[in-house]
């Protein structure tokens, strides 16, 4: 798994899956209790977020075609990591030091997890 385009999908794919679950945060907040469904379904962020899962969902399996899932699968963890950052910077959720430090614990584990 050494080689340079599978580390970008790997990053890629886990940022994509951050940003959908940002946005899935906002079709949340957007969803009143007591509405139609029909409102529910076309909540416009709700739509993106989709959007975004499929394109991570098509990016996940390009990279699996070259790349065993046991080598794969631990980098999904560092969304540990990225969807607190990006919920602190785009819907102003608290970033707590502890979620920091267990980032770097996560980190550490997925660069042990992927020695050679």
């Amino acid at each position: 798994m050494a080689r340079p385009h599978h580390y970008l999908l790997l990053v890629l794919t886990v940022a994509a899956l951050a940003v959908g679950q940002v946005l899935f945060k906002l079709a949340a907040g957007a969803m009143q209790p007591g509405r139609a469904w029909h409102e529910w379904i076309f909540n416009r962020h709700l739509v993106a977020a989709l959007f975004v899962y499929a394109a991570a969902t098509g990016m996940w399996i390009a990279l699996l075609r070259e790349v065993p899932l046991s080598a794969a699968y631990p980098f999904a963890a560092l969304a540990f990591f990225f969807v607190p950052v990006l919920a602190h910077f785009t819907v102003g959720e608290p970033l707590r030091w502890q979620t920091l430090a267990g980032a770097a614990i996560i980190f550490v584990g997925v660069w042990v997890s992927g020695l050679e």
